[in-house]
């Protein structure tokens, strides 16, 4: 399944294996088609085993982005579907896969993944540049190995929020539908998926948050760092994530208006 992007008279969309479709609006006619050849790939026995379709595309100055289920984010030419750029965006996550759609920001497009349900996965989002799909930046939603030290204030702060050897089981939080930009603030937000595995007594034996499961953290959108993060089921043990969609609007409350995220 998927959902539809209309931009000047042309309907994009993802469907099956990650093959994108342009058509005319008012006609339906196929005005081109992208395979990016997802069975063929080296990673495909592992990377398909989420048989589900790709849930939608973007779009940015002649440019059309989506991810394709085994793990690349690719950008392809809006007038005929020539291929512009590729990149392999589960490096650090090998058997994870993709069936959430990125999500343009800025100067950036924004992509995540899944996974948190199936191995020993430690989501992330990672942002590349829209015009040279050069990695900008990368958060990750689970402290890993304090050990080998964490990849910024963040993940330290989150590290107190775990117990026991849970980076031994990944973690999970993997971002697999949930995003927005804010232009306002130049933010993204994210909403982060299940721990792995979902029982918290054997990845968290002690207890805790588990930071940032099941929460909703904001990005600043050009480096990627951490502003805030609001958790809503501390300790997730029942796959209650954050991975729905997420709103941004303005509504009156108690007589201010005030910028919210619907979630």
């Amino acid at each position: 399944y998927t959902a539809p992007l209309e931009v000047n008279g042309v309907v994009y969309f993802a469907v099956g294996h990650s093959v994108i479709h342009a058509l005319d609006a008012r006609t339906g006619r196929l005005l081109w088609q992208y395979d990016p050849k997802v069975a063929e790939q080296p990673t495909a026995e592992t990377r398909l085993r989420a048989g589900w379709g790709i849930r939608g595309t973007a779009y940015r100055d002649g440019k059309v982005f989506t991810g394709t289920r085994d793990g690349r984010l690719i950008a392809v030419d809006a007038r005929n579907g020539k291929l512009l750029w590729s990149v392999d965006t589960l490096d650090a996550e090998p058997n994870g896969y993709i069936t959430g759609p990125p999500f343009v920001a800025g100067d950036n497009v924004v992509i995540g993944f899944g996974g948190s349900d199936y191995d020993t996965t430690r989501g992330y989002v990672t942002a590349y540049n829209i015009k040279t799909g050069k990695k900008a930046w990368r958060f990750f939603v689970v402290p890993g190995d304090p050990a080998k030290g964490f990849e910024n204030k963040a993940m330290e702060m989150a590290a107190k929020t775990w117990t026991g050897e849970w980076w031994k089981f990944g973690g999970g939080g993997a971002v697999f539908q949930a995003m927005s930009y804010d232009a306002k603030y130049d933010r993204v937000y994210i909403g982060t998926g299940n721990g792995n595995p979902w029982n918290q007594k054997i990845r968290s034996p002690g207890g805790g948050d588990n930071l940032f499961l099941a929460s909703i953290v904001a990005l600043d959108a050009k480096t990627g760092d951490y502003i805030w993060h609001y958790q809503t089921n501390p300790g997730d043990s029942w796959d209650f994530n954050d991975a729905m969609d997420i709103e941004l609007t303005d509504l009156m409350i108690n007589g201010e208006k005030r910028p919210v995220i619907l979630h």
